[in-house]
């Protein structure tokens, strides 16, 4: 358990001192990145401070709708504005991710900021390049561990407000598959229970969040299940890819594929799922899994990612071809174990 009042209190004196703060997630940012930074954004501003947002890349589509996303200024798009964010703080608080690689193209600036830094996250080993790290593995998402010390900051007291509290509520659902996998707790629904309480809008949130894909997205989905995805029993695993040319077949937008690596995991028997994704230059790699799997380890080893037990990522410099004989050369060498079918 980390010291969380101690870390707080470092970090509360840290606010009440700065001028600028600049609020920065993770490349290819998620529900629980963009809720953790909206969230904490929303608190800020109500004790009048100033602060930016950035983003390495663009937003996925279905997290477009939450209260002060179109304000986050993405990298990539208008770098001139970001370094000059960059340059203007006095304090920036990374959220959700914990290794300078994950920053991007903005990597460079934010190193070499003078700025206090300030990490907030709930991921396995975090990297030594900020000046506190506030880092709980327990929590089943960054977003509750951001509930807990806006809390603390707040006298004890719970931040009110709607757009705070759907932000939180938003980062807990998508980094548990609305509660089906992760590391969530009995503290997790008590959470919950509070986040309803405050009156945030739980049909409408899960609805923008999982009810709000286009036709095409059904179609991919409909057409990786049944003509891109392998079932390999002995080994209680199913994978799917997807090329270039089916992603454009299929009109992809940002953040379509989204969930798609779960589907196999519902299959009898089925512990670990991949989703294999040609990108330009590499593949992009999702693993999923049941039970005690190390999806994390896996994806350390071998892709050069990480995440956590049953949820991580990692990418391939290679074809996807090659990049899947690989994989399976390495599902030989581990295979889950042969426990009980979940």
């Amino acid at each position: 358990m980390i010291d969380l009042p101690k870390y707080t209190k470092e970090l509360g004196n840290l606010i009440a001192g700065s001028e600028n703060i600049l609020i920065i997630s993770h490349i290819n940012p998620d529900g629980d990145a963009i809720g953790s930074q909206l969230a904490l954004y929303h608190f800020l501003k109500s004790i009048n401070k100033n602060v930016g947002m950035i983003s390495p890349n663009y937003l996925q589509e279905f997290l477009k709708w939450m209260d002060g996303s179109e304000i986050i200024e993405v990298f990539i798009r208008d770098r001139k504005k970001c370094l000059k964010l960059i340059s203007d703080a006095d304090l920036i608080i990374i959220v959700d991710f914990n290794q300078p690689g994950r920053m991007g193209e903005a990597e460079e600036a934010i190193l070499n900021s003078k700025a206090k830094k300030v990490m907030i996250d709930h991921h396995l080993e975090p990297g030594s390049f900020c000046d506190i790290v506030i880092s709980d593995p327990s929590k089943c998402a960054t977003a509750e561990l951001v509930f807990e010390i806006v809390k603390t900051l707040n006298s004890g007291n719970i931040f009110t407000g709607r757009s705070f509290a759907e932000c939180i509520y938003v980062g807990i659902v998508t980094d548990t598959g609305n509660f089906e996998h992760g590391s969530y707790s009995a503290d997790t629904f008590r959470l919950a229970a509070l986040l309803l309480e405050s009156g945030i809008r739980k049909e409408i949130v899960l609805n923008l969040v999982y009810n709000n894909f286009s036709a095409d997205r059904m179609k991919l989905l409909g057409y990786a299940l049944y003509q891109r995805m392998t079932v390999i029993p002995e080994h209680k695993t199913a994978y799917i890819y997807l090329t270039k040319e089916d992603i454009k077949n299929f009109n992809h937008v940002k953040g379509d594929t989204e969930g798609f690596v779960n589907y196999p995991l519902s299959i009898k028997g089925i512990r670990f799922s991949v989703l294999f994704i040609e990108k330009e230059g590499f593949i992009k790699l999702s693993f999923r899994s049941k039970g005690s799997f190390p999806t994390n380890k896996l994806a350390a080893k071998y892709f050069g990612g990480g995440g956590h037990l049953n949820a991580s990522g990692g990418e391939y410099h290679d074809s996807l071809q090659n990049t899947i004989n690989y994989f399976l050369d390495v599902l030989n060498e581990n295979s889950p174990k042969s426990e009980e079918d979940i």
